[in-house]
């Protein structure tokens, strides 16, 4: 891929759509970058959007909403960091890192990720975990693996869907635990063949993240 220069502007709308992807769960509109960045007509926005695509930086999803596809020389927040991949809404039965899923890539401390291991963040929704220090709206940082310990906190999928819990190990089946001050939450009891996805290592308060 082709190592272009970007302009001012092409950061800022780098920056722009990545906030918005952290900070309300999805990427910009048209007319919300037409705003954000301070121009008089949303045209001017999408020739920006443009360029940024023929680039290499950016890419459109299959319903039309912006993706993120690596971040830009210079870019102040990538010392000593690696970009990790931010995944959205997993489709039922999908790979959680499908890469339809991938939504930004978000720069993350090397000393929270180590290669050769391979990592994923998502949002934390709901306040199941609150007690782990895992709160509604949360960035949730994992380490990508199968298998995991008693008392680890994992990413595990049921029905396709996404869940956060402790896990507990027994003869039989699994218990994904909720650790939180809500007590109407319950633990989920599944069979032993439960796919995890990884086991959470970070939660990441997405306000203290700014680009």
């Amino acid at each position: 891929m082709a190592n272009y220069s970007l302009s001012k502007k092409e950061i800022e709308t780098i920056r722009a759509i990545r906030n918005s992807i952290i900070h309300r769960n999805r990427p910009p509109s048209i007319r919300e970058l037409m705003v954000s960045l301070d121009y008089r007509s949303p045209r001017s926005a999408s020739l920006i959007i443009g360029k940024l695509i023929e680039k290499g930086f950016l890419s459109r999803m299959g319903n039309g909403s912006l993706q993120i596809l690596r971040s830009f020389e210079g870019d102040e927040m990538h010392s000593q960091t690696l970009d990790i991949p931010l995944v959205g809404n997993v489709a039922c039965g999908a790979p959680i890192f499908a890469e339809e899923n991938i939504e930004a890539m978000i720069p993350i401390s090397e000393k929270l990720v180590r290669p050769p291991h391979k990592y994923f963040l998502l949002w934390a929704q709901g306040d199941s975990m609150n007690e782990k220090g895992i709160n509604n709206g949360d960035l949730v940082l994992v380490r990508q693996q199968q298998a995991a310990e008693n008392g680890d906190i994992i990413i595990g999928l049921i029905d396709g869907e996404a869940t956060v819990k402790e896990i507990q190990l027994t003869r039989d089946v699994v218990i994904l635990k909720p650790r939180s001050t809500n007590k109407n939450h319950r633990p989920i009891i599944v069979s032993s063949d439960l796919q995890v996805q990884g086991v959470v290592v970070a939660s990441i308060p997405a306000e203290h993240i700014e680009y």
